[in-house]
């Protein structure tokens, strides 16, 4: 990757992280952990890889993308609004009454294509909208992002070995594994390990990265561009809390808002990483 895409790229991450903490602080509520899990991923596809137009959010051969973990919108909204969809002013009345921004993904804000939270739906409907692309002979792709403790629920097999039947090429799930769901780590509650043999079991095509080295991710998705004939599942390894000391890695942070004195902790880092990258 060239070094000043690779750059700005970082630099907005650490932008969307802002956004996140912002969000989350001022809502008193809300999922910061696995929301700064996947800030880098969300960049890159918001900003690198995406055919979308923020003055023209549902133009028809748009690429689609559905957060089957919907709540992790925080982080969804965060580069939304880096990508013009609507004003940064928005994140402090996230999950406020009468806001735009609630808990979970809804289909009336620009930018978002499927209301999703209910864990194990957003996948099978990126399956519908890959499948009616394919019978409508459009270019677009489907992304989806999942959480690897959401991979728990039944009905994304059942939604995986759809996406295989039908040979969607057009579909790219990215199971973002950070190993630590709500109660703990994944491989106490309810394992679903290996993921990647478990993917490539239901005829997918399986693809590991590193979820915060652009260069690695964007290798990864090279690698999901040239597969023909099936659904391409990417397995990233990543860390839940990313970017914030406190946060990285703690199941506490799940679904756990800053006080105060940890919105300017957080803040602050932030702040200082990006400094070093604008420097």
């Amino acid at each position: 990757m060239d070094v000043t895409v690779k750059k700005n790229l970082m630099k907005t991450a650490c932008k969307v992280r802002m956004g996140v903490i912002e969000g989350t602080f001022n809502a008193k509520s809300g999922h910061p952990g696995g929301s700064l899990s996947i800030s880098d991923l969300l960049t890159y596809l918001y900003f690198a890889k995406l055919n979308v137009d923020p003055k023209n959010p549902e133009f028809e051969d748009r690429d689609r993308f559905v957060l089957s973990k919907g709540h992790t919108a925080p982080a969804l909204y965060s580069v939304l609004a880096q990508r013009g969809f609507f004003p940064e002013e928005e994140l402090k009345s996230l999950r406020h009454i009468d806001a735009l921004l609630q808990g979970h993904p809804c289909i009336h804000i620009p930018g978002v294509d499927m209301s999703s939270g209910s864990l194990g739906q957003g996948i099978s409907a990126a399956c519908g909208m890959a499948l009616s692309g394919k019978l409508s002979s459009k270019d677009y792709k489907v992304y989806t992002v999942l959480g690897d403790g959401e991979i728990e629920e039944g009905q994304v097999w059942e939604a995986a070995m759809f996406a295989a039947h039908y040979g969607l090429d057009n579909l790219v799930a990215i199971v973002d594994n950070n190993g630590l769901q709500i109660d703990g780590k994944i491989t106490e509650v309810c394992s679903p390990e290996p993921i990647t043999d478990k993917f490539a079991a239901f005829g997918w095509h399986v693809i590991t990265m590193d979820a915060h080295d652009f260069d690695d991710i964007e290798r990864a998705f090279d690698e999901a561009e040239k597969i023909s004939g099936k659904p391409v599942a990417i397995i990233q390894k990543s860390v839940k809390g990313k970017g914030v000391s406190f946060m990285e890695n703690q199941v506490s942070w799940h679904g756990t808002a800053p006080n105060k004195e940890q919105y300017d902790t957080a803040m602050a880092e932030l702040s200082q990483q990006l400094k070093e990258l604008e420097d």
